[in-house]
């Protein structure tokens, strides 16, 4: 069984400053609806296109020290998958914050688990 290379850093961007994340989940729904019909076949007759929407969780270590990020008020932030090796980039822009949850550790460091929606999403 030959050796397989995987996705590597991901970045959280604010205001211009980079913090590592440890975890990244992406949920991506394409706003599509069923369109349900009174027709003498009883099936749906189609669906509607919509918005897509793209719901993230990421879990990102707490920086030593006093100044960490206002998790809370979090916009405009950017968040990239980038593979180690090369090759492409996945990044969601315009994201802000919608819920923020802490856990600790005995043996690792301070997290912070952050629920955000992003307004597009771009393959660099």
């Amino acid at each position: 069984m030959a050796l397989e290379e995987f996705e590597g850093a991901i970045v959280l961007e604010v205001d211009g400053r980079e913090i590592d994340c440890t975890s990244l989940s992406v949920r991506a729904s394409s706003g599509r609806r069923l369109v349900r019909t009174m027709n003498k076949t009883g099936n749906a007759a189609g669906f509607t296109k919509g918005v897509t929407q793209f719901d993230l969780t990421v879990t990102a270590v707490v920086p030593k020290g006093g100044n960490d990020v206002d998790w809370d008020n979090i916009v405009g932030a950017k968040i990239t998958r980038e593979p180690i090796g090369g090759g492409q980039r996945h990044s969601y822009l315009d994201c802000f914050t919608t819920e923020v949850a802490q856990s600790f550790e005995v043996d690792g460091e301070a997290r912070k688990t952050i629920n955000m929606h992003a307004l597009r999403e771009v393959k660099e």
